[in-house]
């Protein structure tokens, strides 16, 4: 399912696109220089721990999966996923959402997760989860404001240093 989208926001113009193989290394870069950023290091159990950060596009040809960059100035500045929660019949998990300081503050998270959801209704889930942690200041206020709520984890993820478990009913 290939799906462009050209989006404007506030004095950003970017493109939001399937993730390919050959983007593999610059969303890696993106989630370990913001995971940097925010003092989420490997060793804690966070998303920049993952042994498929550096081929995400595999990760994401399963059913019901898939994963957008987004595209500003012709490079990798930001992205999030979509894939089924294991063992959660009817519930998928946004995943890996991270974006360069060059595009925060303009809308994109919005635009990406509003997408993000828009497929899960498609792929027929019931409900999105999520998994964060409060140094995230902007993400879990977005989260918030979208109208996912906080709940109780939900399966193994592997991200046991996100304190903060979010859903929402599609």
């Amino acid at each position: 399912m290939t799906q462009y989208s050209n989006i404007s926001s506030h004095s950003i113009d970017a493109i939001i696109r399937p993730l390919t193989a050959q983007d593999d290394a610059a969303i890696a870069a993106v989630i370990r220089e913001v995971s940097a950023e925010y003092g989420l290091t490997p060793d804690k159990g966070f998303s920049v721990a993952d042994k498929t950060l550096d081929f995400l596009s595999e990760v994401y040809q399963a059913q019901g999966s898939q994963y957008w960059v987004i595209e500003y100035q012709g490079k990798v500045v930001g992205g999030a996923g979509v894939a089924a929660l294991a063992g959660n019949i009817g519930v998928c998990e946004l995943q890996k959402m991270y974006f360069s300081r060059a595009i925060r503050g303009q809308g994109m998270a919005k635009k990406l997760t509003q997408q993000c959801i828009e497929f899960a209704k498609k792929q027929q889930y019931q409900s999105m989860y999520l998994e964060t942690t409060a140094v995230l200041v902007e993400a879990l206020a977005l989260y918030e404001k979208l109208g996912f709520n906080h709940c109780q984890h939900l399966g193994e993820t592997g991200h046991d240093a996100c304190e903060i478990a979010m859903i929402m009913d599609l």
